[in-house]
């Protein structure tokens, strides 16, 4: 794995902000030994740029010819230790991988899945079937892993993928020699037991346990329609974790499982005694009910940094989508990119840029880029309120 080099900027200009950027990756490549001629390069940029993607994409090819260049828009950008959330600005990392060992691909050149054997994804929200596509890409990759998320934003909603895109999917797919780690982080703490469903009608669900599913949901929640207003004060707050069936949504620890999606509660039928959330739902998925949460986020976003620490440092050889071993992990970790919920952020963790502040505090000052996300994606899922922390590997 070859070298990355990470910026990033805020002005209210387009062009002066991928100034600011050209200028701190202008240092780093002078500070280098052995020179860094890039190939592929990550960029996101905040929505208030979205109008200028085409032209900032003509200047990013300008400033680093025969660079490759893949990204999103959303509400905020991330750097290493930095974020900026509803203010004009851009972030990009740059890696001198050789060209036989990724692929671009669009809506006009679909992934070669010969080569693929992991994939950053980034997708129009407003893709019909959307999650349905993000599973078969996925398995279309020879690992099955995909991450990254979904445009954000007030505008449009653009991918850069080689050009500039509305609507659909694309990304860039990897070889098998480019070592990753990748780890979901949930944002939310489970406030009753995981349940089996057992009767549904599409996004509806009927029984849970086989028994009527509202009278329960209110039991988690310490509520009672006797008093509706607390208890729709209650449900207004409260979100469904969901695993598809045969698979547990806790963990050993209590929490949320990778396999799991958090998903809105949007309704209730008392008449029916059942309960409506944001996705479809089939007997035999498992459930619990959920809430956001400061501390529960913070404990587990530094619980997968460490994993991938750990793994990093680990002695034994693991293959790609895994990394490889024996260095120090600020020495192995060669770059990584974050999506985040745009849910989440700083505001959610108490402070300005304090999600990526923790990420940085955990890995090092490592390049890294990212953005907030409408949906985040991991392995063949499609999240809410999660981060997704993907590392390239030194081998």
């Amino acid at each position: 794995m070859n070298a990355f080099i990470a910026a990033h900027a805020t002005h209210p200009d387009a062009g002066m902000a991928l100034a600011l950027v050209a200028a701190q990756v202008d240092g780093q490549r002078a500070a280098r030994t052995g020179g860094f001629t890039p190939t592929l390069g990550f960029v996101y940029l905040t929505d208030h740029f979205a109008a200028q993607a085409e032209a900032l994409l003509q200047d990013l090819r300008r400033r680093w010819p025969g660079v490759t260049w893949v990204g999103s828009v959303g509400v905020g950008v991330i750097g290493s230790g930095a974020e900026y959330i509803d203010m004009p600005a851009l972030s990009l990392m740059l890696t001198e991988l050789p060209a036989w060992q990724f692929q671009v691909f669009n809506g006009r050149q679909p992934m070669d899945s010969a080569l693929a054997h992991s994939a950053l994804v980034h997708a129009d929200p407003s893709t019909p079937d959307l999650a349905e596509l993000i599973a078969e890409l996925s398995q279309r990759t020879q690992s099955g892993y995909a991450f990254g998320g979904l445009s954000s934003g007030r505008g449009r909603a653009v991918q850069i993928a080689e050009g500039v895109f509305d609507g659909g999917l694309s990304g860039v797919a990897f070889g098998a020699d480019v070592a990753m780690l990748s780890r979901v982080t949930q944002g939310c703490q489970p406030v009753g037991p995981a349940r089996q469903v057992t009767a549904t009608d599409r996004n509806v669900v009927l029984a849970l346990d086989g028994q009527p599913a509202l009278p329960l949901l209110l039991t988690d929640l310490g509520q009672t329609l006797d008093r509706p207003e607390p208890a729709l004060r209650a449900m207004r707050d409260t979100l469904v974790g969901l695993t598809a069936g045969g698979t547990a949504v806790l963990s050993q620890g209590g929490q949320f499982g990778i396999d799991t999606r958090v998903r809105h509660l949007i309704g209730i039928d008392p008449g029916r005694e059942a309960l409506a959330i944001a996705d479809t739902v089939q007997p035999g998925d498992q459930l619990a009910f959920c809430r956001r949460d400061k501390e529960a986020a913070r404990r587990d976003l530094v619980r997968i940094c460490s994993e991938i620490r750990d793994e990093v440092e680990a002695d034994a050889p693991v293959p790609a989508l895994h990394g490889t071993a024996g260095e120090p992990p600020a020495s192995r970790i060669a770059g990584a990119i974050y999506v985040s919920c745009n849910g989440r952020g700083g505001p959610h963790f108490g402070g300005a840029s304090a999600e990526a502040l923790i990420v940085q505090h955990a890995l090092g000052d490592v390049p890294l880029v990212g953005f907030f996300a409408g949906g985040e994606i991991a392995h063949r899922h499609l999240y809410g309120y999660t981060g997704v922390l993907t590392v390239f590997v030194r081998t």
